[in-house]
C-alpha cells in the first residue's frame, strides 16, 4: 500500500496535522473540532427532514433506513467529539479494502504507546476524507435509502441562487461565441485569460467551507475580475496560453489536443468550468475535453455525474435564451463526444496523487494522453501537494513529489494552510497585511507545472 512516498524519506516535511497546533487553534483543528459536527448535523438534520419522503416511497423499510441512516451518523458524530479511535470500514464497497489499509498505514506510523488513529492525532486530509467516507457509509447501511444524496439540496438551493450570475455568463459566453472565429491571437488570448479567471473565482463558492450554508454567486463575477486580479499571488495564465495555442499552431487535421478538468464544486463553479470549457473548444483550443467528478456524494458540494447532468437539464430547461442555448449546446458536445465525463474511485480515497501511479494505475495512465490537466479547487491542490507543511517558497514541481503525468494547472482559491511556489517574502507581506490569507478563499492561484 502506498504511503508516504520513498522520496520524500529524510526530509523534515510532515502532514498539516491537527495535533501540532492546538494551542494555537488552527485552521485544520477548528475544521474538525467544529465545522465538521455542524456538517454531520445538518445531513442528520436532512435525513429527518424527508422522513415522509422515504416513507412514501419504500413504506416502513424507509422509515427504518432513515432511523438507521441517523443512527449510524451520531455514532459517527460521537466518536469525532470524543476523539475516539478512527475504526475500519465495514460495509463492503468498491474501495473499502483500499481505506481499510490506509488506515493501517496511518497506524504504522504511530508510536506503539499511541495505539490507533484518532480523530485528533491523525493528518488533516486523511482525517476529512475519512469523514465524508463515513457519511457514505451510513447511506449504503441503510437501504432501501442507499441512493440518496445528502447534500443534494443544498447543491441545488447553490445553483438556483445563483442565477442572476448564472445569466451574466452565459450570456457573455454566447455573445462571444458569435465573434470568436473573427478575433486575432491577442484578442483570443485576452478573452482565454477572462474566462480562465471566471473559473478561478468561482471556486469560491465552497460549501464543505461555509458548513453547507449557503454560499452562492450573487453578483456579476465577469464585472469584478480587474478588481481581483491583484488577489492572483502565482500567476502561470501565460504558461497556459503559451501551451494550448502552441497545440493549436502545431496540430494536424487529425489529430487532437485534449484537456482534461478535475473538477470541484457543483452548482456556480461547475457552471464557471463548462463555460471555459467551451471557450477551449470554440476558440480550438482544445478539440475534445474530459471532466473527472466525484464517484459519491463529497465535500458537501463536490460534482458527481447526477450534479453534472442535472444542471445541463436545468440549463436546456431554461426560460431564459442564453442558458436554454448553453444547455443544448453542452448536451451536444456530450452527445457527439467532444465533452467526456468520467470519474474513478481514487478522487475519494484519502492519498495524495504521487500514490496514483500505484494505487490507480489505470488513471494515471488515463491522465498521461492528456495535453493539459486542470485541478480544480482546494482539495485537489492538498493531494496535489501531500497536504504537507511545505516552505512557502519550495517549488511547486518539487512539492508535486513525482506527480507528473502531463502538463497540469492548479487553479484554486486559497482555503487551506497549505501553499507553495511564492517568491521569497511574499508569504511574510501577506501574514502581516492579511493575517488569514491561507484560508479565506480571497487569493487565488493559477500554478502551472509543465516542460519549461
Amino acid at each position: 500500500m502506498a504511503g508516504l512516498p520513498d522520496s520524500l524519506s529524510g526530509q523534515d516535511v510532515g502532514f498539516v496535522s491537527l495535533s501540532s497546533s492546538v494551542g494555537n487553534l488552527s485552521f485544520a483543528y477548528l475544521t474538525i473540532k467544529d465545522r465538521i459536527p455542524q456538517i454531520l448535523t445538518k445531513v442528520i438534520d436532512t435525513l429527518h427532514r424527508h422522513k415522509s419522503e422515504f416513507f412514501e416511497k419504500h413504506g416502513e423499510k424507509g422509515m427504518e433506513a432513515e432511523k438507521k441512516a441517523i443512527s449510524l451518523l451520531s455514532k459517527l458524530r460521537n466518536e469525532l467529539q470524543t476523539d475516539k479511535p478512527i475504526v475500519p470500514l465495514v460495509e463492503k464497497f468498491v474501495d473499502t479494502d483500499i481505506w481499510n489499509q490506509y488506515l493501517e498505514y496511518q497506524q504504522s506510523l504511530l508510536n506503539e504507546s499511541d495505539g490507533k488513529p484518532r480523530w485528533f492525532l491523525s493528518p488533516w486530509l486523511f482525517v476529512e476524507c475519512y469523514m465524508y467516507r463515513r457519511i457514505h457509509e451510513a447511506i449504503i447501511q441503510s437501504p432501501p435509502i442507499d441512493d440518496f444524496d445528502v447534500f443534494k439540496e443544498s447543491k441545488d438551493q447553490n445553483f438556483f441562487e445563483s442565477q442572476q450570475s448564472i445569466i451574466a455568463l452565459c450570456t457573455y459566453l454566447q455573445e462571444l461565441m458569435k465573434t470568436i472565429e473573427d478575433l486575432e491571437d491577442n484578442q483570443l488570448k485576452d478573452e482565454f485569460f477572462k474566462v480562465l479567471q471566471i473559473s478561478l473565482w468561482g471556486n469560491k463558492c465552497d460549501l464543505s467551507l461555509s458548513g453547507g450554508d449557503t454560499s452562492s454567486q450573487k453578483t456579476n463575477i465577469i464585472s469584478s475580475l480587474e478588481d481581483l486580479k491583484p488577489f492572483i499571488l502565482v500567476n502561470d495564465m501565460e504558461r497556459l496560453w503559451s501551451l494550448l495555442s502552441n497545440c493549436k499552431k502545431t496540430r494536424e487535421r487529425a489529430s487532437i489536443t485534449r484537456v482534461d478538468i478535475i473538477l470541484d464544486n457543483s452548482g456556480f463553479e461547475l457552471i464557471t468550468d463548462l463555460v471555459l470549457a467551451d471557450f477551449l473548444l470554440s476558440s480550438k483550443l482544445a478539440t475534445e475535453i474530459h471532466f473527472y467528478g466525484k464517484t459519491i456524494p463529497w465535500f458537501v458540494s463536490d460534482t458527481t455525474i447526477h450534479d453534472f447532468n442535472w444542471l445541463i437539464k436545468q440549463l436546456k430547461h431554461s426560460n431564459h435564451k442564453w442558458m436554454s442555448k448553453c444547455g443544448v449546446n453542452w448536451e451536444n458536445h456530450i452527445k457527439m463526444g467532444r465533452w467526456v465525463y468520467l470519474d474513478h474511485m481514487f478522487w475519494t480515497l484519502p492519498h495524495e496523487f504521487s500514490a496514483m501511479s500505484q494505487v490507480a494505475p489505470d488513471l494515471h495512465a488515463e491522465l498521461q494522453k492528456a495535453h493539459l490537466i486542470l485541478f480544480k479547487g482546494d482539495l485537489n491542490y492538498r493531494k496535489l501537494t501531500g497536504d504537507r507543511k511545505w516552505e512557502f517558497t519550495i517549488p511547486f514541481h518539487q512539492a508535486l513529489n513525482g506527480f507528473h503525468p502531463a502538463p497540469l494547472c492548479s487553479i484554486r482559491t486559497l482555503k487551506a494552510e497549505v501553499q507553495v511556489g511564492l517568491q521569497p517574502g511574499q508569504a511574510e507581506q501577506l501574514s502581516a497585511s492579511d493575517p488569514s490569507w491561507m484560508t479565506s478563499g480571497k487569493y487565488g492561484i493559477f500554478q502551472f507545472d509543465g516542460p519549461l
